[in-house]
C-alpha cells in the first residue's frame, strides 16, 4: 500500500477506534445515570439516548474500527496473521462487534419501556444494570485492544515466521541458520 494510502487508513483506523472508545463512554455514564438516577424525566432520557447512541454512533464505529483494521492489516508488513497481537484484536473486535448487536437488543428493550413509561427503580432492574456492566466490559475490551496497538507485544504466528524466512531469503539470496522456524509448541 503507498504511504499516503496507509496513513489514510490508519487516520481512519485510529479515528474509528477512539470514537468507539469515547462513544462507550458517553454510554457507561448513560447507563449509570439511568441506573441511579431519581429524576425519572432525565432517566427516560438516559435511555432513550442510549439507544440512539448505540445505533447511530457505537455499532457504526465498531464496524468501521473492524473493516480499517483489516484494511491495515491486509496493507501494511504487520499482515493479519503474522502477529498474535493484530490476531488477538481482530478476535477481541469481531467478538465485541457480535455482542453489541446482541447487547443492542436490551437497549432497544429498555428504551422502549422508557419512552412508554416512567420508569421506577425496581422496573427492569436486572436489564438495566445489565447495561452497565455490558458498557463496562466493552471499556475493558476496548482499552485491551488499544494496548495491544501501542505495546504491540512481540510474538510471530507460525505463518509470521514463514513469511519472514521467506523475506530474508529472497533479501540473501539463500537462508541461513538463524532464519529457521521455531519448533511448533505443544
Amino acid at each position: 500500500m503507498p504511504p499516503v494510502l496507509r496513513k489514510l487508513a490508519l487516520t481512519a483506523h485510529v479515528a474509528s477506534s477512539v470514537g468507539w472508545l469515547g462513544s462507550v463512554a458517553v454510554f457507561l455514564v448513560l447507563a449509570i445515570a439511568g441506573l441511579t438516577g431519581q429524576d425519572t424525566q432525565r432517566t427516560r432520557g438516559a435511555y432513550i439516548a442510549m439507544e440512539l447512541t448505540g445505533w447511530y454512533v457505537i455499532v457504526p464505529l465498531a464496524f468501521a474500527s473492524l473493516l480499517t483494521g483489516l484494511v491495515q492489516s491486509l496493507g501494511t508488513p504487520w499482515g493479519l496473521v503474522r502477529h498474535y497481537w493484530v490476531l488477538a484484536k481482530l478476535a477481541l473486535t469481531v467478538v465485541a462487534t457480535f455482542l453489541l448487536l446482541l447487547h443492542m437488543q436490551v437497549v432497544d428493550h429498555v428504551a422502549g419501556a422508557a419512552s412508554r413509561t416512567n420508569l421506577s427503580g425496581g422496573d427492569l432492574g436486572q436489564m438495566r444494570l445489565q447495561l452497565v456492566i455490558d458498557a463496562a466490559a466493552a471499556m475493558t475490551v476496548l482499552l485491551t485492544t488499544t494496548a495491544l496497538s501501542v505495546y504491540k507485544p512481540r510474538g510471530l504466528t507460525r505463518h509470521g515466521w514463514q513469511v519472514r524466512n521467506e523475506e530474508r531469503t529472497d533479501r540473501t539470496g539463500g537462508a541461513t541458520a538463524s532464519t529457521a522456524v521455531p519448533p511448533a509448541r505443544a
